[in-house]
């Protein structure tokens, strides 16, 4: 493995991909098929536009990524792994302190496969659930973003099917085929898990997703960044260099969403804001429930068998594995979580490794708390009395030992007839989408802003805020 890609191939790699003649015509055999679905399924209307793109040369930390115009059909999607860590040594569960696997161990081919194909599904779903939104770009800069996401996406899609097909032989290669023919939201192929069937049909649902939904990729790749696995963990680490990325399109565009509407609160002296349409601070507490919930789910039930042994076979570890203080073995560990008994919470200490999925959402929750504090104070320092809350973890979930219980934000247990009468003050209703939906309108004009959010910081790769990021036709 070489640090820098070799772009003078069709697939560009720094896993010598010359070297393994089979693994190079099934992934060249793939490339006109996955092009054909980015056609149809990525971006529309905007394949011949030239975008100002950053594209991954290396794994390199100082200088992985170069930038400039490309039309995204010619994007050089390529295969990376990052260069190995922690001596080649197992981290955690019955394996821990062996080397690291090369090759897939025959008694974990099912699961890993499982694991890997969960992870690839998202990557095309969330491409499919955004492909609209650039007909109602507020910028040209945050059309760009936009497609960033898009492109990156699908190189994380890449990232998988390399796996698929370089370790699980003709298994695998069904499995990539596969992986293009389920649709975002298709009622007969659906993607794999429900919040990526959801629709992504305005901005404020973007900026939502890629915080919150992109933040619950960051931990499930972080996870599996520690496999027992090397070529997975390799891959996920790098993957990770990217995804940073889609969780700060997120958070300031969120935060400018915010700081429009703090001024003109300011400005206007009310809070009604939505008669200068503008996106109210209870409109945008509706979708951070949402999102919020909806991301809980991701990380499973609560207690989980199937999670219990992906950690003790060495599969997926947690969050940072070696920077927790424990034996990595968890064999007589316990973790609190919590359930509703006769309407009321209660503690209970479980198994810790029973409990991985919910040590990994709690890790998940602090780290979204703590990109809430940082809008909550762009509030506060306007002079302006309210704060976004994180809903309870049991508000509004599908999933786990709250999917039969109705929870209010903040953390009343209801009963299903009070939840029906309060949930339109919670979540948003067709109101409020309709409201959200008619302030999306395209802004194409380099420079310039729609009128419901204020202008970034600080333009990509040290580009002024007007430079024309998205070539228009």
């Amino acid at each position: 493995m070489t640090t820098f890609a070799d772009y003078s191939e069709m697939i560009p790699n720094n896993i010598d991909l010359n070297s393994d003649r089979r693994l190079k015509r099934a992934l060249e055999s793939w490339h006109p098929k996955f092009i054909n679905w980015w056609k149809n399924w990525g971006p529309e209307r905007y394949q011949e536009n030239e975008v100002y793109l950053r594209t991954a040369v290396s794994v390199d930390r100082d200088g992985w990524a170069k930038f400039g115009h490309v039309k995204m059909p010619e994007y050089r999607w390529g295969i990376f792994l990052n260069e190995q860590k922690n001596e080649g040594k197992i981290g955690f569960g019955e394996h821990k302190g062996q080397p690291v696997w090369k090759e897939v161990p025959g008694e974990f081919r099912g699961p890993l496969r499982r694991l890997i194909v969960t992870q690839g599904d998202t990557e095309p779903a969330s491409v499919e659930q955004q492909r609209r939104l650039a007909a109602t770009a507020p910028s040209l800069i945050d059309m760009r973003n936009l497609f960033q996401i898009n492109v990156e996406e699908a190189r994380h899609l890449w990232a998988m099917v390399y796996l698929l097909m370089a370790h699980f032989g003709r298994d695998g290669r069904e499995e990539a085929e596969i992986l293009l023919d389920r649709r975002s939201g298709d009622p007969d192929k659906p993607r794999i898990l429900g919040a990526f069937n959801e629709q992504t049909p305005d901005w404020l649902s973007f900026f939502m997703f890629t915080f919150f939904t992109d933040r619950d990729g960051k931990y499930q790749l972080g996870s599996l960044a520690e496999s027992a696995f090397d070529p997975l963990a390799r891959t996920c680490q790098f993957m990770l260099t990217e995804e940073a990325h889609h969780m700060y399109v997120g958070e300031t565009g969120i935060t400018r969403v915010i700081q429009k509407t703090c001024e003109m609160m300011r400005s206007k002296k009310t809070d009604d804001v939505r008669k200068y349409g503008i996106i109210d601070l209870p409109t945008l507490q509706k979708y951070v429930n949402f999102h919020f919930s909806v991301s809980l789910d991701l990380f499973g039930s609560e207690q989980s068998t199937n999670a219990a042994n992906y950690f003790t076979q060495g599969l997926k570890g947690r969050y940072q594995e070696a920077r927790i203080k424990d034996d990595h073995k968890l064999e007589s560990n316990c973790y609190a979580i919590i359930e509703i008994e006769n309407g009321n919470f209660k503690t209970s200490e479980v198994s810790a490794l029973s409990a991985i999925n919910e040590r990994l959402r709690d890790d998940y929750i602090a780290d979204c708390q703590r990109g809430v504090d940082r809008w909550n104070k762009v509030i506060k320092d306007a002079g302006i009395s309210f704060q976004i809350t994180l809903p309870h973890k049991a508000f509004n979930r599908q999933i786990g030992n709250f999917s039969e219980e109705k929870v209010s934000p903040s953390g009343s247990v209801l009963s299903p007839e009070l939840w029906d009468t309060k949930r339109d003050d919670w979540l948003p209703n067709d109101a409020d989408h309709e409201y959200i939906q008619s302030l999306m309108t395209q802004v194409d004009e380099p420079g310039k802003y729609a009128d419901w959010i204020a202008p970034p910081r600080i333009g990509i790769n040290k580009q002024d805020l007007d430079y024309p990021y998205v070539r228009m036709q």
